[in-house]
């Protein structure tokens, strides 16, 4: 099965053996596996009702398998050999980790930054297919990445209706439209799985299916680890970890996820978005840092940090401190975390089903694309960068390196400092140095997103978590702009009214953000980057 294992030290021990007994006599583990609704309390019980279909999912998708294999097959005879996902959140995070960790290709646009996007429809567009996931298909972004794809084959002269598929949920309104297009396929998901435990249905298979990942032994590993994960016994891992996640006491709401060697590529980002959006909000939660090896986060002897090495099987450990090692394969991996954080939302009190801050971000872009109003005129502009901040907090700071030392200033002890990129994040990767070099300055966890993706992650925290984080939002001129057909805005539009809805928001919570705009994208990452190394070689 993979070879499920945890080890724990320190307060993730505490948490294990505080609170496992009771969750094995509280038949946990079984009503889990049973959809039992009721585990979260009445206020729960109406979303929870329909969300709990993850649980059988490994069996449940089956016989997606075929459907998908036949299809792939098709593909390939016709020369479509390129697979590129239109999708946000769950629904594109679980193909990428899949995809990645199986080493085929797979293409994911979960941006509107129109650089991003230009580079993925520049690239093979003959020998490529597009998937669009969506549960509804009133997600914006990737409606638009559907119609700029569209109009892209039918330019080239390709027929647009066969090279597009769906996933989303039956009848949904993109259901309904698509089979009128006449798209080439349609896979309905199962509606009664939310999009962060999408992992293992028709949202996670299809585009990873097509691609090339073997999604048969991806399922028989995941169904295999489900029988383990729903017994109500002590050793049972999910019970373990869903402990160490939402039972330390006090809570350590810095959960610093560093992979060491797991296998699994790009698992952390994919249990990020997992536990922040089903945990962060009535003012508590858990905030994941993903973070590289030997990051500075590491070290940090603070009271509201906890470690998770992803380790393989093989490891030779010696845990000190407060930590926490798990291994396991892929499939049994996605499930046991899945598990794991539905039990940290039983012990934390809240509902790991809903997301009720997520649509305040997604308001104000709208609202700001409907009423286009002025962008602000800069507090200062340093060389390529002009400076932004709410509030009196940025004080008469009048350089990048001057503006950040003042945000991490506002950080308090239990805080955190939030970076947010709305860049292209394959052809500004050299940003994410930031991170690192942020947390060595600030002695605080530092996490790092690319936006909008993060908007359906780390999103929900922001806004509906503990209030301590503080925000530095990256922006950029776009090079070259790019229309979304049939809409009033193009791709630039969106991202920055994606980015001023969101700073927007966090402001009216009551949180520094500074916003931080690129005037020329190379020239003011490099002097960014040049800034932040500045600030971390002297700390603060």
């Amino acid at each position: 099965m993979g070879a499920l294992s945890i080890q724990a030290s320190g307060a993730a021990r505490e948490a294990i053996e505080q609170h496992v007994p009771a969750l094995v006599e509280d038949k946990v583990a079984s009503r889990i596996a049973a959809k039992d609704y009721t585990l979260w309390g009445p206020d729960a019980e109406q979303e929870a009702g329909i969300r709990l279909g993850w649980v059988e999912a490994a069996t449940v998708s089956r016989p997606l398998v075929p459907q998908i294999l036949k299809l792939r097959d098709e593909l390939r005879a016709e020369g479509v050999n390129r697979v590129v996902l239109a999708g946000m959140g769950g629904s594109s995070l679980a193909p990428e980790v899949i995809s990645n960790t199986a080493g085929v290709e797979l293409t994911v646009l979960d941006s509107t930054d129109p650089q991003q996007v230009r580079t993925a429809l520049a690239e093979r567009l003959d020998e490529t297919v597009l998937v669009v996931s969506s549960k509804s298909g009133s997600t914006v972004e990737t409606d638009s990445q559907r119609r700029v794809f569209e109009q892209a084959f039918t330019e080239a002269g390709l027929d647009a209706a066969a090279r597009i598929i769906v996933v989303t949920d039956p009848g949904s309104p993109m259901d309904s439209s698509a089979r009128e297009a006449g798209y080439r396929a349609v896979f309905n998901a199962d509606p009664n799985v939310g999009g962060r435990y999408s992992a293992l249905t028709a949202f996670g298979l299809v585009p990873s299916g097509l691609a090339g990942v073997d999604i048969e032994a991806l399922l028989d590993d995941a169904e295999e680890a489900a029988e383990i994960l729903s017994d109500d016994d002590p050793d049972n891992i999910a019970l373990a970890l869903g402990a160490v996640l939402g039972g330390t006491d006090p809570l350590r709401d810095k959960i610093v996820i560093m992979d060491e060697g797991s296998g699994i590529v790009g698992f952390a980002d994919w249990a990020e978005q997992l536990i922040a959006e089903s945990t962060g909000k009535l003012g508590t939660g858990v905030l994941p840092v993903v973070v590289g090896e030997d990051a500075p986060e590491a070290s940090f002897d603070a009271p509201d940090v906890l470690i998770v090495r992803l380790v393989s099987a093989e490891a030779e450990l010696e845990l000190d401190g407060n930590q926490v090692a798990v291994s396991g394969t892929l499939g049994s991996q996605l499930l046991l975390w899945e598990a794991a954080t539905a039990v940290a939302g039983r012990l934390l009190g809240i509902n790991p089903f809903d997301q009720p801050d997520v649509e305040a971000a997604k308001s104000a872009a709208r609202g700001l694309l409907d009423a286009r109003p002025e962008t602000p005129a800069p507090q200062a502009v340093d060389q390529a960068v002009e400076i932004r901040a709410n509030g009196e907090w940025l004080g008469t700071a009048d350089t990048v390196e001057g503006a950040i030392r003042a945000l991490l200033g506002t950080l308090g002890r239990d805080g955190y400092l939030s970076v947010q990129a709305y860049l292209d994040r394959f052809g500004q990767a050299e940003l994410e140095q930031l991170r690192p070099r942020l947390a060595e300055a600030a002695q605080r966890p530092v996490t790092f997103g690319w936006g909008p993706r993060f908007l359906h992650s780390t999103g929900q925290f922001h806004k509906g978590g503990p209030t301590v984080g503080v925000y530095l939002q990256i922006t950029g001129a776009a090079v070259e702009d790019l229309a979304i057909p049939d809409r009033p805005f193009t791709f630039g539009e969106l991202i920055s009214a994606q980015a001023a809805g969101d700073a927007q928001v966090l402001a009216e919570h009551g949180r520094p953000v500074l916003r931080l705009h690129l005037r020329d994208r190379q020239a003011g990452a490099a002097q960014l980057v040049q800034a932040v190394a500045a600030l971390s070689d002297g700390k603060l």
